[in-house]
């Protein structure tokens, strides 16, 4: 039975959390008010629970679930098994939070009455440059 390893992340919005795994790929993402249990690769029920769930027939055989829990500030963090750790590392967890930030960016711009002239991402380090333009009132 693998061990479950939390880790903290800056992300807020459940629903941004939810297209950024689809855009990572995973073609169902469970999105809950209540955390619901996390399962382990045998299909056992874990003590371990998630707002944000991605079903091991997701990840592959020999997985467990992937969630993301909801903690009292609101923030999520990551609940990854260890066996799934070595697929879903650091590095994982900074492209989550890469995508995250362009669509958070992304929302902000539009909402504050702006249009994306141009977008650009270094294929080495993930990191995304917006061109931005008022548009005119």
């Amino acid at each position: 039975m693998s061990h479950f390893t939390t880790v903290r992340t800056t992300i807020t919005d459940q629903d941004r959390l939810v297209a950024v795994l689809h855009e990572l790929g995973f073609p169902e993402v469970e999105s809950h008010g209540e955390a619901a249990h996390l399962y382990g690769y045998r299909g056992d029920r874990r003590p371990e629970r998630a707002e944000v769930v991605v079903r091991r027939r997701y990840i592959g055989s020999a997985s467990n679930d992937l969630g993301f829990h909801r903690t009292s500030d609101g923030t999520f963090e990551a609940v990854i098994s260890d066996y799934d750790r070595s697929r879903y590392d650091r590095r994982w967890l900074q492209k989550v939070a890469q995508r995250y930030g362009r669509l958070t960016a992304l929302a902000y711009a539009e909402s504050n009455g702006f249009d994306v002239t141009a977008e650009k991402t270094d294929d080495q380090t993930g990191e995304v440059r917006l061109t931005l333009r008022r548009t005119a009132f």
